[in-house]
């Protein structure tokens, strides 16, 4: 090392020596106080912790008596007695206050979260319920936006499993001819067309609506009556003998989607009944309150923290046992020597030395 980095060391270490003047080390010594426990001011600490000074010297007082006549080493043993179990409660009262904060946060993210789903599944509910009124048609044609109704309820997994029964019976029901989407070739040349004439600017007429993918309804003159073998349960589907929005579909072919359409109606249906009953066990939930053993689950301190405050208890149970041995050891040579001053202060200090256990 060179002189001039020796000498830079010496004067960064002046420097390094902490606060010089009794207002800094003051300042220094109030930005360490975290729980007070080794604080030798209680009527300092205690007022900054929000403890009562008066109920410190109340304790201190019954122990003197408890434990008189005092004398040097036993008043000493004495103070330090009392703020061990001072200390003790100062452990269950930081235990208390940070269950009780954990517990509050608990319950504002309870609410949240059980208001959320709930919300959640009264949407989720009213989709299933729409789709399940339009599968009610009885000449139902997967149109467009139910089609992308269903693939959002199967990606957010409200479904389950019955999301993919759900889709593939949706893509069954499609009208012929049509991709995944639930588009027909004839209505994609359509849209090139238009995309053409919007680009050059030809013929800015108002699109007439493709015949074979509008799911309009059904006019009142072509609405006659159901045959006997419809299906009943159908109330609010409409029967149409000949359907003129669907040529390529033929009799024959609506009786074979009969089927997969009463089958993926009463799946949505089920599904929104489902919905249904899962809100209002979260209402009653939320009405009722936590069960125990989710409250302790909620409240519980993490695994790190558990075994600091463990310690620190065991600390202290250790830290009391002493003490209290030590006293009572006092007390008892006091009791068989006559308990001289000197005896008082000199013989009980070996003791301390030397405890029992």
């Amino acid at each position: 090392m060179t002189e001039k980095k020796l000498a830079a060391n010496v004067r960064n270490g002046v420097l390094s020596h902490g606060a010089a003047t009794e207002a800094g080390r003051a300042r220094v010594g109030a930005a360490q106080l975290s729980h007070g426990m080794y604080s030798k001011a209680p009527s300092v600490a205690l007022p900054a912790l929000g403890e009562d000074p008066e109920e410190f010297e109340s304790l201190l007082e019954d122990l003197r008596q408890e434990f008189a006549p005092p004398s040097a080493v036993k008043e000493k043993l004495i103070k330090r007695l009392a703020r061990t179990l001072w200390m003790m409660e100062r452990c269950d009262h930081t235990q208390d206050g940070d269950t009780l904060r954990r517990a509050k946060d608990a319950d504002r993210g309870r609410e949240n979260r059980l208001h959320a789903r709930m919300m959640r599944l009264k949407i989720t509910q009213e989709r299933l319920r729409r789709l399940a009124r339009s599968v009610s048609a009885y000449h139902y044609v997967t149109p467009p936006e139910d089609l992308e109704a269903m693939k959002h309820l199967h990606q957010d997994g409200v479904m389950g499993d019955m999301g993919e029964i759900a889709l593939a019976l949706f893509f069954e029901l499609q009208a012929p001819d049509t991709d995944e989407n639930g588009v027909s070739e004839l209505n994609k040349a359509r849209r090139v067309v238009e995309q053409v004439k919007a680009i050059f600017g030809i013929g800015m007429t108002e699109p007439e609506p493709d015949s074979t993918l509008a799911v309009a309804p059904i006019p009142a003159e072509s609405q006659v009556s159901a045959p006997p073998d419809a299906p009943a349960e159908d109330d609010d589907g409409q029967y149409c003998e000949n359907d003129k929005r669907y040529p390529q579909i033929t009799q024959e072919d609506w009786e074979a989607r009969e089927r997969a359409r009463k089958l993926l109606r009463n799946i949505l249906s089920r599904q929104a009944e489902q919905c249904d009953a899962e809100r209002k066990e979260l209402l009653q939930e939320s009405i009722a309150g936590p069960w125990r053993e989710e409250r302790a689950a909620e409240v519980a301190p993490p695994h790190q923290d558990v075994l600091l405050v463990r310690r620190a208890q065991e600390s202290h149970l250790r830290h009391l046992r002493r003490i209290t041995d030590m006293l009572f050891r006092i007390q008892d040579r006091e009791r068989l020597t006559g308990g001289t001053e000197d005896d008082e202060k000199s013989e009980p200090t070996q003791n301390v030395a030397h405890p029992a256990g």
